[in-house]
């Protein structure tokens, strides 16, 4: 057995069991609310956080009270405690895409919790119809057993063909009424997010479709004008996907799709934060005119977190080089080898405050899909350390905000 296929055994078979009750003593939190010094945190036998505070005197009585015995206590030693992250646009890692049944999803899956992300939206490839239902059935499976998985996200197939990106353009499809249904109900509820260019036929009316089922419908892979995205987020749509990317961009006399997402505070604004992507300067600006707004995605395809060659992106062939992901036949970026880990570091290397960078990482996603609120997913709302919220809780080094330990709904990672 390859120590990567015992990795994923493992984080599969902790997902699946059911958390215990610990302790964190001596941290740095900071999540969205700011920052707090030898900050501690209760986790109950539920995968809940029960209690958080700073007095020694208070830990010292609350482990007490919740029956933390002393070799479920950890002394964090001043490392920085973060909410999990969630990636709510993400398609595989390790060599394995979310779109390969349940072997793909625990792989993928186990590839991206080693690098902090406790939960995760699936992102399936455009593919036949038939495939894409055959995919969203697996992630509802999947969701059964274990926590992190969120849902699904369909980033295709009804994209704009001259922004179709790395996506198979045999299987684009305009969004007709049977066709949204017969997805909604291949979903099974698990259905979270789905990519829609607003601009073509039957677009907006999907658009309300999938928003009074539920499903968060984002603006993207589109040609559509201003106007039209206006219209699109009036409707319902609420993220716009990957922003920058697979869109017609800023130009002063033909503003297009991104002036309309980052004024309408309604939208929140994905953003894959490598630095190839996006470039730098234009990083700063979204985040400087979209605060509390910007969601980090990987867009992260099967070859995330593994060496430079040949990889698929559903069935299209990808040539991976310095980490950057092309297509072969026609050298277009085939989304990223991103992890989220890296994505925060990166938005704080642009200077923007550690405060900021974990928001992005964790309750602005939490929030675009209402799971920053009790809900039926996940019970306890994410993206803070605070009481009531799930136990997804990981300690960075301080040094270089590298994950050293994960905890997802109280079960231990690493």
């Amino acid at each position: 057995m390859t120590d990567r296929q015992h990795i994923v055994d493992s984080v599969t078979a902790t997902l699946n069991s059911r958390p215990e009750a610990f302790a964190i003593a001596h941290a740095n939190k900071i999540d969205a609310r700011g920052v707090v010094t030898n900050f501690w945190i209760i986790a109950d036998a539920n995968g809940t956080i029960a209690a958080t505070g700073t007095s020694d005197t208070e830990f010292e009585h609350a482990c007490v009270a919740y029956g933390i015995a002393n070799e479920h206590i950890i002394d964090a030693q001043g490392l920085i405690a973060t909410p999990g992250y969630i990636d709510i646009h993400s398609h595989g890692a390790w060599e394995q895409s979310f779109d390969n049944g349940l072997e793909g999803i625990n792989t993928a899956r186990a590839g991206h919790a080693m690098h902090g992300t406790t939960r995760q939206v699936l992102s399936l490839i455009t593919n036949p119809l038939d495939t894409l239902c055959d995919n969203l059935r697996y992630v509802y499976k999947a969701m059964q057993s274990r926590p992190d998985i969120l849902g699904a996200h369909l980033e295709g197939p009804f994209l704009a063909l001259s922004r179709k990106g790395a996506h198979d353009p045999q299987c684009l499809r305009d969004p007709e009424p049977a066709i949204v249904d017969q997805l909604l109900e291949a979903a099974h509820g698990c259905l979270r997010q789905i990519t829609i260019a607003p601009e073509l036929e039957y677009g907006m009316q999907a658009i309300r479709t999938y928003a009074k089922a539920g499903v968060a419908p984002a603006v993207g892979h589109c040609d559509a004008d201003y106007e039209t995205a206006r219209q699109a987020f009036d409707c319902g749509a609420t993220i716009m996907t990957h922003m920058f990317n697979a869109m017609n961009g800023l130009h002063h006399r033909k503003p297009g799709p991104i002036p309309a997402a980052l004024e309408d505070s309604r939208v929140t604004i994905e953003l894959i934060c490598d630095g190839f992507h996006v470039q730098d300067q234009i990083l700063r600006l979204a985040f400087n005119l979209a605060p509390h707004r910007i969601a980090l995605v990987t867009d992260a395809m099967a070859a995330t977190d593994c060496p430079d060659g040949s990889y698929k992106l559903g069935a299209l062939d990808v040539n991976v080089v310095n980490g950057h992901a092309r297509l072969v036949s026609n050298n277009a970026i085939a989304g990223s080898t991103l992890t989220l880990e890296a994505a925060v570091q990166h938005v704080i290397h642009l200077g923007f405050s550690p405060i900021d960078a974990i928001e992005a990482a964790t309750l602005t996603p939490a929030r675009a899909l209402g799971f920053d609120v009790p809900n039926p997913i996940t019970q306890n709302p994410l993206g803070l350390l605070a009481p009531g919220y799930a136990a997804d809780i990981l300690l960075l080094q301080q040094t270089d905000w590298k994950v050293a330990h994960t905890w997802c709904a109280g079960r231990k990672i690493q």
